[in-house]
């Protein structure tokens, strides 16, 4: 039997009366994902469900009081970890077989790492030689033996999908590079997005196992023609139009783009 989980796990945070941030503050930087619960008319829609190690939906029982769908913005384990926790999955469908086979993604015991591996993650700009928990989710988990669970999607999405909430709609955005399949989830109405891992406020990573320069460099070219008021990313804070064109603008310089 599992012990009890400890309560502060997640932390959270209203944005408004619809829309709810989640994340794990006891996760490292690197894998401390933004999860994001949004409230429909018909049915919630979650973006993101942290690393796995706590059990998302017994923490926010009261938020997940209707019909949700879990939308994975890409596979890697911080974004896909509680995937398996819910009726209503959805991905990307390059990555459909990541999600199902718990590919690409990283182990949280950093003692078994090389230091060549240590040296890579702190050249992108994240030190995680004191490990990637700060304390542990309840009595007796073991870093080393954690295993991301796999789970299958029961929804798959493509460029130009929608998910309609009842009173407001997300266009799926394709947005490769960081990952095959990462995506971004738009209001149109509001100029929201949810842009996943594509642009957050921090070290941005395309040199990752399945990342791609040449579309990430396409990816943020489209999106600075975007037009956005409000940008929640896949970590970090989220951001006006100002700082969302700041970052995406010096990416591309980054990779001598026009």
């Amino acid at each position: 039997m599992r012990a009890e989980q400890r309560l502060d796990w997640f932390s959270r945070t209203a944005i408004d009366d619809d829309i709810t941030l989640l994340v794990e503050p006891y996760v490292h930087e690197l894998l401390r994902c933004n999860i994001w619960h949004v409230r429909g008319r018909e049915r919630d829609l979650l973006v993101d469900t942290g690393v796995g190690v706590a059990v998302l939906s017994e923490a926010a029982t009261d938020l997940f009081d209707a019909s949700i769908l879990a939308v994975a913005t890409h596979a890697h384990m911080d974004h896909s970890g509680g995937m398996h926790e819910f009726e209503q999955r959805a991905i990307h469908s390059a990555e459909v077989a990541a999600l199902a086979t718990a590919q690409e993604n990283m182990r949280l015991d950093v003692g078994s790492y090389d230091e060549a591996t240590l040296v890579a993650i702190a050249h992108m700009g994240y030190d995680i030689s004191g490990g990637l928990l700060t304390e542990i989710p309840h009595a007796g988990f073991d870093p080393a033996t954690h295993e991301l669970q796999a789970t299958t999607a029961t929804m798959v999405l493509d460029e130009g999908d929608v998910i309609d909430l009842g009173d407001r709609a997300f266009e799926v955005l394709h947005l490769p590079g960081h990952s095959p399949g990462s995506i971004g989830l738009y209001d149109a109405k509001s100029r929201l997005l949810f842009s996943g891992d594509a642009v957050y406020d921090g070290p941005l990573l395309d040199e990752l196992d399945g990342s791609d320069v040449e579309h990430y460099v396409a990816t943020m070219m489209r999106l600075m023609a975007l037009d956005v008021e409000v940008v929640h990313g896949g970590h970090g804070s989220s951001m006006g139009p100002k700082r969302f064109r700041e970052i995406v603008q010096q990416y591309l310089d980054l990779r001598g783009a026009a």
